[in-house]
């Protein structure tokens, strides 16, 4: 007895729309039709849409089943292992052994993605948070993340390695820089700025990369330092900036 397109999928344990989108990609051919009008099915189709449901189940691409059962036999035809390659390998089996290998690949990158997100969750860190920040995020002012997410694509991993030791070692005088008014007076700006030096100079001293940093950019030296120069600009308030100016300053001065 044949069936109907909804009757058909039922059996087979999908939907009518997933039916009629293998037959718009060529993959389930297309059955004949009654007097009426309506399709009738019948088993070589469902053994055809089965095939495809397991191979889809599998992780095949609809674009690669072609390669691994033959649309070009009709519903109820059935295709062998394929051509034979000089390693003597068949094709379906070449096809089956690659898609394993990406289906290794996704998993790695999914293990990863876990273990990135449970570090995210232990941090109660934003979740846009960069890999290796997640302990230390929360913590963060809002402009210090956003200077932090330019960091993790302009800077290698060592040097943003770095970078996370500075940011646990912050302290109050960094909390007064992150709340400095734009407002601020003349003396507030000039007091905080020779707080922070002594900050400055022992992460340099930790940290010798930081006097020429451009060996640790991802990117070109052009770009980078103009990507973080627009990024200072935007993310901190005028206060703040003349307040790195200044101990940019005193830094210079102190050098022997």
């Amino acid at each position: 007895m044949p069936w109907s397109t909804r009757q058909l999928a039922d059996l087979a344990g999908t939907t009518v729309n997933t039916v009629r989108h293998y037959h718009q990609a060529g993959l389930l051919p297309e059955p004949e039709r009654r007097s009426n009008g309506y399709k009738q099915y019948t088993v070589p189709h469902l053994v055809r849409l089965l095939r495809i449901r397991r191979l889809v189940d599998l992780g095949v691409p609809l674009a690669r089943i072609d390669s691994i059962d033959d649309p070009a036999q009709d519903a109820g035809g059935t295709s062998g292992d394929g051509e034979v390659g000089d390693d003597g390998e068949s094709s379906v089996s070449t096809t089956l052994r690659e898609l394993d290998e990406e289906l290794q690949s996704r998993i790695s990158q999914l293990e990863e993605a876990r273990t990135q997100i449970a570090a995210l969750l232990a941090g109660g860190a934003p979740a846009h948070t960069p890999p290796g920040f997640e302990s230390v995020s929360a913590g963060m002012s809002e402009a210090d993340r956003s200077l932090i997410q330019i960091y993790a694509e302009l800077y290698r991993p060592e040097a943003l390695a770095d970078v996370r030791s500075m940011v646990e070692a912050s302290d109050e005088t960094s909390r007064r820089f992150d709340e400095l008014p734009s407002d601020a007076d003349e003396a507030s700006r000039q007091r905080l700025a020779e707080d922070l030096l002594p900050r400055l100079q022992a992460q340099v001293e930790a940290h010798p990369w930081l006097r020429d940093p451009a060996p640790q950019y991802q990117k070109s030296r052009s770009e980078t330092r103009n990507a973080l120069r627009d990024a200072l600009h935007e993310i901190y308030n005028d206060a703040q900036l003349d307040v790195i100016a200044r101990v940019e300053r005193l830094a210079v001065d102190q050098t022997p």
